[in-house]
Formats: structure tokens, sequence, C-alpha cells
């Protein structure tokens, strides 16, 4: 079954499905970090110089990339108001604040045995805490996800419970760190000394750490996937990469292991806030396209409307009034003592006359909008196809469909106007997307076919839908002006459509598609006629 997707948001990052070039990165970006583990996991133990500033840097990198990432998490949850998205931004901030009395208590970074009355462990505490902090948010929030079909939306405003929550982080930080510092002589020690670790207390713990990785992974792995879920999956991994170096193969503090893994912490931190950031970009720049190409479209179309208006006003008034002047003559010869036939049949006559001005007046006014050869230039018909997709792409994904295409090679090229033929498809494509958007119990697949008529030479392509489909009678009249299916529909761009293609010297029709579903055949003469 298809779960549904977000209608209220379909461009936030937590329900937008990933695309191609998405995926290829996020598995091209594993591959290199897993070739940099291979390649250092020898030399893990290799001891290496102290550096001081090392870790007050490193962690203010983290600090910093993992508050940011938890804001960005909790706008995305102010807008779509889920649990799931609630939980994880509490994670991430769990971890960036624990790094705080983390760094505080290092041995060596502000004083030789840290601050805050720390001993030997409670560096190492604070840090396995909060690796192993980091998988248990990925786990609730992919284990809540699946029971938040809808939002959470109850009556408290977002910014009370995101506030809350902040609250009782912050106090689960303090009270934890208050804890550790409190119990250091009683937990088990990771650490002979400020440098050498225990291995077997060490192995235990990164085996627990490890577990609770590939836990979250496996249930990101299984459910719905996002662009969040796809990064969270790319993080996950990194993750396993410290964990293995940090907590199994190196032996003690200060080791290429050692600074090895904390640079897979930060290269985890900054690949979710990196794609946070530049997504969240991409969407925003993608919402203010939208608008203003709406507000020009509705622009454009209530100045042709003008227009159009205006011409029919103007050049059918004259016969109009024609034709009420002579069927006002013609009665009055009728309703004479003696009828004058001669002179109401001339007033027929005349009514008729204007009649078929009229006629020729909308046929004119139709013709504004067939530009016939004007304009034209020889195209592909599978590029054209592959540009709107293209444009469309974030859409579809947006609505959770799946897109098929089947392109003949060999398609010969037509004369045509692109910018005519791209806005054809486009409307096609995007009708068949809204076809689909009430759909959840099957997949939503759109199809694309081109293929050549060899007897005739011409071309046809094909656009397929797996929606509600149209009612046999209805078919017949979805390419009247102003018949619309739709509640928010004009009823005017199947019409333009058919009219484009026929001013090509093609034809536009539309059957059912079995089971469900609608399939429009645009038909177009080739080049080579």
């Amino acid at each position: 079954m298809l779960h549904e997707a977000s209608d209220e948001s379909p461009f936030v990052l937590a329900t937008l499905p990933p695309s191609q070039r998405q995926l290829r990165a996020a598995i091209g970006i594993v591959v290199v970090l897993f070739i940099a583990f291979i390649v250092t996991a020898p030399l893990a133990n290799t001891q290496l110089p102290r550096v001081d500033a090392f870790i007050p840097v490193n962690e203010t990198v983290i600090l910093i990339n993992d508050l940011i990432i938890s804001a960005l998490l909790f706008s995305q949850y102010s807008i779509l108001r889920r649990r799931a998205l609630l939980m994880l931004a509490s994670g991430y901030l769990f971890t960036a604040l624990l790094i705080i009395p983390h760094a505080l208590t290092f041995p060596g970074v502000f004083a030789p045995t840290g601050l805050l009355g720390a001993g030997l462990e409670t560096t190492v505490w604070l840090y396995i805490f909060g690796h192993l902090a980091s998988p248990i948010a990925v786990i609730v929030y992919a284990l809540v996800k699946e029971a938040d079909t809808k939002a959470s939306v109850g009556q408290r405003s977002p910014v009370l419970v995101i506030s809350l929550s902040i609250a009782i982080v912050t106090g689960a930080v303090c009270g934890l760190t208050w804890a550790v510092i409190a119990a250091d002589s009683i937990l088990p020690q990771v650490f002979r000394d400020s440098i050498q670790m225990n291995q077997s207390i060490r192995l235990l713990v990164g085996c627990l750490i490890i577990a609770l990785d590939v836990v979250a992974l496996a249930l990101l792995w299984r459910r719905r996937r996002s662009v969040l879920d796809l990064w969270l999956k790319v993080n996950c991994c990194v993750w396993l990469f410290e964990a293995v170096m940090t907590a199994i193969l190196i032996n003690a503090r200060y080791s290429l292991g050692f600074y090895a893994g904390r640079a897979f912490g930060i290269v985890a931190t900054f690949i979710v806030l990196l794609v946070l950031l530049s997504e969240t970009t991409a969407v925003y720049a993608q919402l203010a396209q939208s608008v203003a190409r709406q507000r020009r479209d509705r622009q454009a179309r209530q100045i042709a409307m003008d227009a159009m208006a205006a011409s029919i006003a103007h050049e059918i008034n004259q016969p109009l009034a024609a034709m009420v002047t002579n069927a006002n003559a013609a009665v009055r010869w009728l309703t004479r003592a003696t009828p004058d036939l001669d002179r109401t049949l001339t007033s027929l006559n005349y009514i008729v006359d204007d009649g078929h001005r009229v006629k020729e007046v909308i046929a004119g006014i139709r013709s504004m909008f067939q530009k016939g050869a004007h304009g034209r230039v020889l195209l592909s018909a599978n590029d054209l196809i592959r540009e709107v997709l293209k444009m469309v792409d974030r859409d579809l994904r947006a609505q959770q469909v799946s897109v098929e295409t089947e392109l003949h090679n060999d398609l010969p090229q037509l004369l045509a106007d692109r910018g005519q033929l791209q806005q054809v498809f486009l409307n096609l494509i995007t009708n068949a997307i809204e076809a689909m958007g009430p759909i959840t119990d099957r997949a939503r697949v759109f199809r694309v076919r081109s293929d050549i008529y060899q007897e005739s030479s011409q071309i046809v392509v094909a656009v397929e839908d797996t929606g509600t489909g149209i009612e046999i009678k209805d078919r017949d009249q979805i390419f009247e002006p102003f018949f619309t299916t739709k509640s928010t529909g004009t009823g005017i761009g199947l019409s333009i459509c058919r009219m484009i293609i026929e001013s090509h010297g093609g034809s536009l029709r539309a059957s059912a598609n079995k089971p469900y579903g609608t399939i429009f055949h645009v038909i177009l003469p080739s080049s080579n006629l």
C-alpha cells in the first residue's frame, strides 16, 4: 500500500522522497568514507603527538553543527507537527549540549584533570552516553514515524512544545552530567590512566554502540524513505565507522584512530547539516519561483481574458445590433394589416448574413491562439519529454509518483513550436499528477511512451497515469472549452492543448488505462511527411 503523502507540505524534507542524484551522492559519500576507514584502520593504534587544541576545536565544530541541525529539525516539526521530528530534534539537541560538559571535563583541555570536579571516568562516560543517545534518537524517530500517519496538531502550539522539549533536554543533560561526576568512582573503568584504555570494558561498550547504530540503520532502511531518512542512513554509516575506530580498534587517546574517529564525527554532523541547509534553500527557492510563476500566470490569464472579452464585445456588437434591428423590422412587416412578405424575407436574410458574420468573428478570435508555422523549428520529441519531466521532477517526487519512460530511439524529428508543445506536455503531466493525488491504496505510476506509426511516419506520445480516471460520459467533453472535472479547474487547459496539437496537423485523444487511470495520445506528423 502506498503511504499518503503530506498534502499540507509536500516539499518538506521529512516527506520529500530523494532524487536519483541524491541517492548517487549518498552512496558516493559512504564509499569514500569506507575507503578512508579501510586505509586508516590498520594504523589506528599508531601513537601521534598530543595536540591540546584538537579537542576544543573539534567539539566546538560539532556543537555548532548539532545545534543548527536541531534548530532546522524543530522548524520542520513546526510545519508538519510530527512527533518523530520532535524526537529527532531533541536527540540532536541532547548530544549537542552534552558536548559542553564533555569538553569542560576533558583532561588537559581547561585543567590537568578537567573542570567541574571531574574524575578519570567522567569524560569517557559522557562521550559514551552521547554516542548511545544519537542512534537511540534515530531509532525512536523511525519507530514513531511509522505511527505518525497524520500531523499531531493537538491543542498546544508548536512554540510551547518546542520550548518544553528544550527545557526537558537541558535538564536531562545537567542531571546526567551531575550524576556521572558524582558516580565517577563507581562507574566501570574504561581508562587505566588519562591515556590508556581498559580493553574489556572498551569492547563491551563499543559493541553496544555499534549494535544501536546497526538497529537504527536497519529501521531506516525498511521504512518509507525521504530526503531526511536517506542522509540519516549515511549518518548511521559514519557513526559505525567512528564507533569501530574509537571503541574497538584503538587502545589509547591521541592515536591515529583517536583523531580519525573524531574526524568521522565531524563528517557525520557536516553531512546532515549541509543537506538540510542546501535542500531547505532549494525548497524555498522552488516555492518562491512557484509563487512568482503563479502571479505571472494569473496576470497573463487576466490580461488574455480581458483582451478576449474586449475583442469579442467589439467585433460582435455591430452584427448583433443589426440582427436585433432586422428582427424588429421583420416583426413590424409581419404584423401590419397587410403583411409585406418581401420585406420580411429581406430582413430575415439580413439576420442570416449577420449570423454568418458572428461565426466568422468567433473563428477569427480562435485563430489568435494558432501561430501557424511561425516560430517552428526541428526538434526531438524525446528531448522535449525529458525537459518537461525534469521541470516537474520535484512535483513527481513530492507526490511519490514512480516515473517510467519508454522512448523510441529512432524517432524522426518534429517541425514544431517548442514552447507550445512544451506547454502541452506540461499540462498533460500536471493533470496526471493531480489525478493520482487522491490515490492511497495502490502505487502511483506515471508512464510516458514515444513511438512511430511506420505506415504513416507519424509520431505518437502516450502519457499514462494510474489515477482516478475519467468517466465515459465525460471523455468526449473534456476537450470542450470551460468543461472540467476538477473543482478548481478552469476547463480551458485541454481545449488549448488540442488546439495547439491540431494547429501542428496532429490530434489529441483520451482513452481508459487498464486497470486504472487515463491515457492521452498525442499524435504529430514528423518532419519527413
